[in-house]
C-alpha cells in the first residue's frame, strides 16, 4: 500500500496535475473575484470565506479524472484489481494520493489567498481547520465518482454533474465554519458536522468505489 500511495504520489508530480494545476486553479479563482465584484474592501471581507471554500472545492474537482484515468489507460488499473490488495484499499489509496496532492496544498495556501480577499483574522484558523477537515471528504466523494465514470471517454463533465451535488454539504459547513470564525462567532458545530461527513464518507464510499470499479471492468 505505502509503495502504491508513493507511485501515485510521483506520478502526480511528474504529470503537474496534482500541485501545479490545483493551486493555480485556486490562486486564479481568488485572484479573480475582486477584478469581478470591484475594489471594496467590505465586500471582500464579507463574501472571503466562500469564496475560498467554493475556489478550493473547484481546484479539487479539476484533478480527479486523472485518479484512476491513467490505470485504467495503461492497463495497470486490471493488474492492480487483481492484486491481492483489496480493491476498498486501492481506493483509500487513491482518495489519500488525491488529497496529499490537491487538497493538502490548498489548505497551505488558503491562508495566503485570504490575505488577498482581505479575510478578517479571526477568520483564519476557522477557514485552515475547516479545509483540514472538509478536504479529504472532497477527495473521498471525488474518487467514487471517478470510480463511476473508468473506461468513460470525456468523462469529466459526466463525473462532475454526479460529483458536485454530493460535495454541496460540505460546501455549506466548511464555508459557514469560516464565516463564524471571520466574523467572531462559534464556529464548533458546523465544525463538528463537517467531520461527520467526512468520517461518514470515509467509512461508507471506499466499498461503492471498489464495488463500482469491479463492475466497470467487467
Amino acid at each position: 500500500m505505502i509503495a502504491l500511495l508513493i507511485r501515485d504520489l510521483r506520478l502526480a508530480v511528474r504529470s503537474g496535475g496534482g500541485f501545479g494545476l490545483g493551486l493555480a486553479f485556486f490562486l486564479i479563482v481568488v485572484v479573480l473575484v475582486p477584478f469581478a465584484v470591484g475594489p471594496r474592501a467590505d465586500l471582500h471581507r464579507v463574501i472571503a470565506p466562500g469564496v475560498l471554500w467554493l475556489g478550493a472545492l473547484l481546484a479539487c474537482l479539476l484533478s480527479l479524472d486523472r485518479i484512476f484515468a491513467l490505470d485504467h489507460e495503461d492497463g495497470s488499473l486490471d493488474l492492480l484489481a487483481t492484486a491481492p490488495l483489496p480493491l476498498e484499499a486501492l481506493t483509500c489509496i487513491k482518495a489519500l494520493a488525491h488529497w496529499l496532492t490537491t487538497g493538502l496544498p490548498l489548505v497551505l495556501a488558503a491562508p495566503v489567498l485570504g490575505v488577498l480577499m482581505n479575510l478578517p483574522a479571526p477568520g483564519y484558523v476557522p477557514l485552515i481547520l475547516s479545509l483540514a477537515l472538509g478536504t479529504p471528504a472532497l477527495s473521498v466523494i471525488g474518487t467514487f465518482g471517478a470510480a463511476l465514470t473508468v473506461g468513460v471517454r470525456r468523462g469529466g463533465l459526466l463525473m462532475s454533474l454526479l460529483v458536485l451535488p454530493l460535495y454541496v454539504p460540505t460546501l455549506i459547513f466548511g464555508a459557514e465554519a469560516a464565516r463564524r470564525g471571520a466574523e467572531g462567532l462559534p464556529y464548533t458545530t458546523p465544525l463538528i458536522m463537517l467531520a461527520g461527513i467526512t468520517c461518514g464518507t470515509i467509512a461508507l464510499l471506499p466499498f461503492a468505489s471498489a464495488a463500482v470499479v469491479r463492475v466497470n471492468l467487467r
